[in-house]
């Protein structure tokens, strides 16, 4: 009987170890594939996400092209018209369909910090960096009395330190020491290189540059960016400062100005009068004009001529005070949001606010926008007039563009910024890069029903965003 049970038990042991054998087997190859399932799985996943990548920069591509031809579009119809003004709030920007994915130009909504709002930013509408004086850049929202002087050592050509300011001898200290500039800004992101300079005076709260007070940016320390939490949204001076405006010194339709402060332009200046004027009209202005004046601006030359409103307007573009070719930096008063008007020398608040009405009452009434800066002594005293002549203008000639593009099944975005310079033609673009690490700026809806796989005319968006 032993030798039988053990017979037996040997057999059950080379069948039980079969047995094992075999699960642990079958138990090897279901988790390899398995594994195998899962790597498919992530590859194709991966494969997915880089197409929907190479989608959404392919859509960015298509939206500049867009932009520049809707840019074209604008200067030609502006021979026509008085003024056109592309970086006005239309239909063409928002939701735009290329292929199946779209595309967004997104424009700051300086008037409400709730609302989207979609065009082109008008950079001439903002204060430029390499010529404001340090009265100017003082007068913007959140600026320092430190940046500002080190914005002026930055970019000049010296080695003197202005008081506040920095030099070399500051750079070189820092914990990665680098020179100061002494040259202009190249783009307005490199203030953060200037002493004094920080993301928050820069950005404020509005970490995702989309002008919105988005929740994040208004929970107190509850989460990331720090904020006041106060229902407001502190933009920091980002919004209204740029590198990139200046015009030619020409007149509308590409002829050079008159230099009313060259005594040899005097004869020229005659003849514009007496073509525009009745001969002894211009004979009576000339009368008042001497040959050795200088003018801090044309509103200057405006009120020493004697010369009515009416027939200043007619004269204004053909005229200048400055002898360059380049006239960089001037502030578009047809443009200019308060926050900029409110940088100009010698303004007060009452004064930004009736310059603003004027020129949305007459802009409403007539259709155009001002085709000269004359306009402006019809609500500023002569003082103040004269003392924001030389910073004005009402021409645009580079705009920049936030362009937010989206893969068809909502799995990659793109977001890039874009400045495009009009006086060349065609359009030249002066600055490409990608802000997509910004984040996300438009309502997270619009890429959940995209990744749902649903059309974006199922998505109910209401204009505000809260």
């Amino acid at each position: 009987m032993p030798q039988r049970r053990a017979g037996l038990s040997k057999e059950a042991r080379a069948a039980g170890t079969v047995l094992i054998v075999t699960i642990w087997v079958v138990l090897v190859l279901a988790g390899l594939a398995l594994v195998f399932a899962r790597s498919v799985r992530v590859a194709a996943a991966v494969s997915a996400n880089q197409i929907a990548s190479l989608q959404a920069e392919s859509v960015a591509a298509g939206a500049l092209e867009y932009v520049v031809a809707k840019l074209v579009e604008k200067m030609e119809a502006q021979t026509t018209t008085s003024q056109a003004n592309p970086s006005g709030t239309t239909d063409y920007y928002e939701e735009m369909q290329v292929g199946e994915g779209y595309f967004w130009v997104l424009q700051l909504n300086l008037e409400d910090d709730r609302e989207y709002r979609y065009g082109l930013t008008d950079e001439a509408g903002k204060i430029n960096l390499n010529t404001a004086s340090e009265e100017m850049l003082l007068n913007l929202p959140g600026m320092t009395a430190e940046l500002a002087a080190s914005i002026i050592d930055w970019r000049d050509t010296d080695s003197d330190v202005t008081a506040g300011g920095a030099e070399d001898e500051y750079y070189l200290l820092q914990p990665a020491p680098y020179h100061c500039k002494n040259g202009p800004f190249e783009t307005v992101d490199e203030i953060l290189l200037v002493k004094g300079a920080s993301e928050e005076l820069l950005y404020g709260e509005d970490t995702n540059l989309n002008g919105l007070l988005d929740p994040q940016e208004n929970d107190g320390e509850e989460s990331e960016p720090p904020d006041n939490g106060d229902g407001q949204l502190d933009r920091g001076f980002y919004d209204y400062v740029t590198v990139y405006s200046t015009e030619a010194n020409v007149d509308s339709e590409g002829n050079t100005r008159i230099n009313v402060g060259d005594a040899t332009a005097l004869s020229d200046l005659q003849t514009l009068l007496q073509e525009t004027f009745k001969e002894d009209r211009a004979l009576e202005i000339m009368g008042r004009l001497s040959g050795s004046a200088t003018y801090t601006s044309i509103l200057d030359f405006y009120y020493r001529s004697g010369m009515t409103y009416k027939e200043f307007s007619q004269v204004a573009d053909k005229l200048t005070t400055s002898s360059e070719t380049a006239l960089p930096g001037l502030v578009n008063v047809n443009t200019a949001c308060k926050e900029v008007l409110m940088c100009l020398p010698g303004l007060e608040e009452k004064d930004v606010d009736d310059l603003i009405a004027y020129r949305t009452t007459n802009t409403s009434a007539s259709g155009e926008e001002p085709n000269s800066v004359a306009w402006v002594t019809e609500v500023l005293e002569q003082t103040k007039a004269v003392g924001i002549g030389r910073y004005i203008t009402v021409r645009s000639n580079q705009y920049s563009a936030d362009i937010i593009a989206l893969s068809g099944n909502g799995r990659a975005y793109k977001r890039y910024k874009a400045v495009i310079d009009t006086q060349e033609t065609p359009p030249r673009v002066v600055y490409w890069r990608e802000i997509t690490h910004f984040g996300w700026p438009l309502d997270a809806e619009i890429v959940a029903t995209l990744r749902k796989g649903k059309p974006l005319t199922d998505v109910v968006l209401s204009t505000s965003k809260h």
